[in-house]
This record gives C-alpha cells, structure tokens and sequence, in this order.
C-alpha cells in the first residue's frame, strides 16, 4: 500500500466527564506527566511519517486552534477543520473533514495515548481497498472495559462492533487507516442527519470491507474519566515503552 501521509484527529466534542473534573480545561490539553494530550498524537503521526495533520474542532474550538498550532511537529502542516455540528455524533466531524484529504488517511482520536509502534505497525500493514483498524487482544488488560467498544473478528475481518456487543474477541483503539469510501459509507449510516464512526464502520463490516491489526504487546489508553488519566499516567511511568512514549 502507498505510504500514508495523511490524518485527521476529531477533537470536535466537549470531552465533558474529564473536562468537569479538570477546572474546564479542554480535553485535549489536559497535561499528562507535565505535557498536553494532543502533544503525544501528535508526535506519534509525525515520527510515523505523516506530513498533513486534518484536526476536525468544535468546542472550544478557538481556543484549542491557539494552542495546538504552537505544538506542530516540525515538518508537519496543520489544518483545522471546524465541524459547527459538534453536538453530534463523532460521525458527523469525520464528516466535516470530507474534502480535506485526497487519498487514503490515518484516523484517531485526540484522546487516546498509545505506544508509537502502534502507528507504525498499521501504517506498514494497511491494505488498500478497506478499512484497517487497529485491535487489542489483550481484553484482560483493558482497563475500563464496560467503556471499550468491543470488537468480534473472523480471521482478520471484523464481523461485529459496539459498546454493548456480548461476543467479541479483541477491542477498538481508535487508530484506522480509511479509504475515501468511509464517507459514503457514513452517508448510508446517517439517521435525523446524524451518525457514529462505529454506525460506518458496521456497514463497511457487513461488506467485509473492515480488516482488523493485532496490536500485540503494544499499549494504549483513552482518557475519558481522572481514573484512565491516573492510570495512564501511571503505566507510562513505570512501562519502558510508555517511557518511550513520553520523552
């Protein structure tokens, strides 16, 4: 596959279960081990050879625009993207970043910390034609998994997603390498103009169009409550590749 050099990063949401316990701070700046969220993603794409960074903003989204600009990796370009919809579903900001990219690109979340062989790894085994999505087998170390969305695969293609899903094998990490088909896709899932990534996500699995990466020993963590930020704090740490991950 053509080497990615494209993202985008929906950071549209309020992030409110972190934001109300954090004096209002937007999520994506809350410091973690001294350092901003969004820092650590990044770094993450850039040292994954990423040179366009597509950030798809809403709340706050001035304020977020001022202070993610001055974290620019060197040699990457920027580019916000405001989803006035924000309210909605996370759907509706890939969405809003439609014309943004030109070919296939790498998607995550502004709050989700993980290991940069995680990156890497999907970058180098991406297959062209569907979508790629990064998995974790290591369901036991998961560390609110009520929270996680759950993932049930057939080989290496995802058959089942969801939050409530009550056979799975392995869970979402929020990292994807899309095709450009992911937008029609989100299209065919809205309902009242609205729609998940997950909602695209099931349509394109039940046209086995949606591979899933085992992530292996790699880490990961989202940060939506104090308790996944402590945590994380504390694997990054006291883990030698979460010291990695931090410098």
């Amino acid at each position: 596959m053509k080497a990615i050099r494209e993202a985008i990063i929906l950071m549209a949401g309020s992030g409110s279960r972190l934001r109300n316990a954090q004096n209002a701070l937007p999520k994506p700046l809350t410091p973690v081990l001294g350092r901003p969220l969004i820092s650590y993603t990044l770094d993450a794409l850039a040292n994954a050879g990423i040179t366009k960074i597509n950030i798809v903003v809403g709340y706050e989204s001035g304020r977020l625009n001022i202070a993610v600009k001055e974290m620019a990796p060197p040699g990457v370009a920027l580019s916000f993207v405001l989803n006035s919809q924000w309210q909605k579903q996370n759907g509706i900001s890939l969405l809003a970043a439609a014309k943004s990219v030109a070919g296939s690109f790498l998607l995550t979340m502004s709050d989700h910390l993980f290991d940069n062989a995680i990156v890497n790894l999907l970058s180098a085994s991406a297959e062209p034609g569907v979508l790629n999505l990064a998995i974790d087998r290591k369901i036991d170390s998961i560390f609110d998994l009520n929270d996680a969305m759950k993932v049930q695969t057939h080989g290496d293609h995802v058959v089942a997603m969801g939050k409530d899903l009550q056979k799975y094998d392995a869970i979402d990490t929020g990292l994807f390498i899309c095709p450009i088909e992911i937008f029609a896709y989100l299209e065919r899932a809205k309902k009242n103009e609205d729609c998940s990534l997950a909602d695209s996500v099931r349509l394109m699995a039940a046209d086995k169009k949606v591979r899933a990466i085992d992530i292996g020993d790699a880490w990961w963590q989202d940060i939506d409550t104090v308790e996944m930020l402590r945590h994380a704090e504390k694997q990054m740490a006291e883990g030698s590749n979460r010291q990695r991950l931090a410098k």
